[in-house]
């Protein structure tokens, strides 16, 4: 597809820092309550979160992502910027909308964030995120497009989108679900006035989910810039992963990564960089320890082999789906 869309540069590695996991106390990772400090107070947490944001650019990496949903992640990244002038002027920042942050920042709270992708909640979250970005904000993504949600559909949401681009902001969107494929399908013929209107795609991918690989591939040919989350889903592809399930995947994990001189997120995140069509992988670090163990994995090098034996631990897009449902928060 020769679709003419506008072009969204990232520089650095092919890492960057996501901030779902940063920006509020309670999260669905596999014990995140280790990651998190002893305190869990807005001064704490934003503390930590700079401290994440300050080893990550020391690290070179120049893309950090966050959301409106991720608590007062835009809050805490804006703050670094405005203390951070160079690396202000060289990091690319992305965030979404769609999503609002409703827990009031408890980790046991009957709703944790609300969906709605409706053009009143695009024009209100924008001047949020401008409000704690300001100009840095350089990528602006739907939060988990579906085709439940309709978005896609939405003409009047599109045409804002398209003012957004057309005003000099790249649009992405983010996929989450079975049915990620047919969304990045469906986005790549979106345009207005002959010009697509999405420049990125942020989608779930890892050794358990790889369906949306084929169209990611497309996104990419098309002119997209492909950005991969949960690379170690939610922590299922790491040490904590204690289901008997996945015990067997555990273990060769464990076993790949003393051959390479890694950890388990290393052969997780590894397998990822492989493939050709990746622009950007996500770490959701949450220590500075984590990151430099998901950063060792830009080095790894696997045989024809070893891919091979990885690609048959993946599960149907519906179990992996179902599993990732039931994670607490924490």
């Amino acid at each position: 597809m020769n679709q003419k869309r506008p072009t969204l540069t990232i520089t650095g590695p092919k890492m960057g820092l996501g901030l779902a996991a940063l920006g509020r106390p309670g999260y669905i990772n596999l014990n995140h309550r280790a990651d998190m400090p002893a305190e869990l107070s807005e001064a704490a947490m934003r503390a930590h979160c700079q401290k994440m944001l300050d080893h990550a650019w020391a690290r070179g990496i120049r893309y950090f992502d966050a959301a409106r949903s991720y608590g007062l992640a835009e809050d805490f990244l804006g703050d670094w910027l405005a203390q951070q002038p160079m690396a202000a002027g060289q990091c690319i920042i992305g965030s979404k909308w769609g999503y609002t942050y409703t827990a009031n920042w408890q980790i046991k709270a009957a709703q944790h964030e609300v969906k709605e992708h409706s053009l009143a909640v695009l024009q209100r979250q924008w001047a949020q995120s401008r409000a704690h970005l300001d100009a840095h904000l350089a990528l602006y993504q739907i939060h988990s497009a579906t085709a439940e949600s309709g978005v896609l559909e939405n003409d009047a949401v599109i045409d804002e989108l398209a003012r957004l681009r057309d005003a000099g902001v790249a649009i992405g969107l983010t996929t989450s679900g079975p049915d990620q494929a047919l969304i990045i399908d469906q986005a790549l013929t979106i345009e207005r006035d002959g010009v697509g209107v999405f420049s990125a795609v942020q989608a779930t991918f890892n050794i358990l989910e790889t369906s949306a690989a084929d169209a990611l591939q497309r996104a990419h040919q098309a002119g997209m810039r492909v950005l991969i989350k949960e690379g170690v889903a939610n922590g299922r592809l790491t040490v904590r992963n204690n289901l008997s399930s996945d015990h067997e995947l555990i273990g060769r994990l464990a076993e790949m990564g003393e051959d390479h001189e890694v950890g388990l997120d290393g052969i997780a995140l590894g397998y990822i960089f492989h493939q050709p069509w990746v622009d950007i992988v996500l770490s959701g670090a949450c220590t500075p320890e984590q990151f430099d163990q998901n950063m060792a994995a830009l080095e790894v090098q696997f045989s024809e082999q070893e891919l091979a034996e990885l690609e048959t631990f993946a599960q149907s897009p519906e179990a992996y789906w179902q599993t990732r449902a039931k994670l607490i928060w924490n």
